[in-house]
């Protein structure tokens, strides 16, 4: 039933072009939303990158180096988790078990998806980041966001806050936002009684429409914005290698964090995962 209301490109290809009515009875009044948000992150990261006198926000290159570094804390990230995936089954309940045991089938899979880091140069920026931008960290006034509380993770060190990154790092973090906004309701309302956990499985059908088309649009208004920052790689390959690596991780940081502070909640990056290698 959904098929064909589903998004056929990927983030960076999405066009509204031919958007289907029904879609945009749904989710119209989120793509806009997404849209501003998208444009006022770009300015946030163009701000960054403007050269202050301060040298903790200067700019430095991402440098070949900085790639190795990237792809081996990112494997080095898969490891961790999956481990604590194997080390957490027997509390998984039947669905997620079966999930979980595909994942870990497929974690070659998941690492083969950091192999394009160690190939073609990347031709960036670093600058400093949010860190852990997400929408718990927006102030919404009803016509426009703020963004609020610049600490960073808290579990990280001070040095390791202040490490410049690719932008694209705030953008994967908020792209898995915008997955938990709509998947975490679902789990919220059978916590509440007023779903069946039973028909999760057919509900999530709907929240990956609502995710499918106001992610691209966050993205793509990011990407008008910001056209040309030095923080963004120069071609469209070396963005998509950025963002899926960025993506990526942020995904696997999320499994690791469900599984150590909020089980029944782990279902959510791991089918996000599973849609990421199958």
């Amino acid at each position: 039933v959904l098929a064909p209301l589903l998004p056929r490109q990927g983030l960076l290809e999405l066009t509204d072009a031919g958007l289907p009515p029904m879609v945009h009875e749904l989710v119209g009044i989120y793509l806009e939303v997404a849209r501003l948000l998208g444009q006022r992150t770009a300015e946030f990261h163009l701000a960054l990158a403007s050269g202050a006198a301060d040298s903790s926000f200067t700019p430095e290159p991402f440098s070949a180096l900085d790639q190795r570094s990237l792809y081996q804390s990112m494997r080095n990230l898969v490891d961790q988790a999956f481990q604590l995936v194997q080390t957490n089954l027997k509390n998984f309940k039947d669905a997620e078990r079966g999930d979980a045991q595909r994942l870990l089938q497929a974690k070659n899979k998941v690492l083969s998806r950091f192999q394009p880091l160690l190939g073609k140069r990347i031709v960036c920026q670093r600058i400093r980041v949010h860190g852990s931008y997400h929408l718990g960290k927006l102030l919404y006034t009803g016509k426009d966001f703020v963004i609020a509380d610049f600490q960073g993770e808290p579990f990280r060190s001070v040095s390791e806050r202040t490490v410049k990154r690719s932008g694209l790092r705030d953008i994967a973090s908020m792209l898995r936002s915008l997955h938990y906004a709509a998947h975490s309701a679902l789990l919220k309302q059978v916590d509440r009684g007023v779903a069946r956990r039973e028909d999760l499985s057919r509900l999530e059908g709907w929240a990956d429409l609502w995710y499918g088309w106001v992610a691209p649009a966050f993205v793509r208004s990011y990407l008008r914005v910001a056209s040309g920052g030095i923080f963004l790689p120069k071609s469209k390959e070396e963005l998509q290698v950025l963002l899926d690596a960025e993506l990526l991780e942020a995904c696997v940081a999320e499994l690791r964090y469900q599984l150590d502070n909020r089980l029944k909640w782990v279902r959510i990056p791991l089918r996000a995962l599973l849609q990421f290698v199958e």
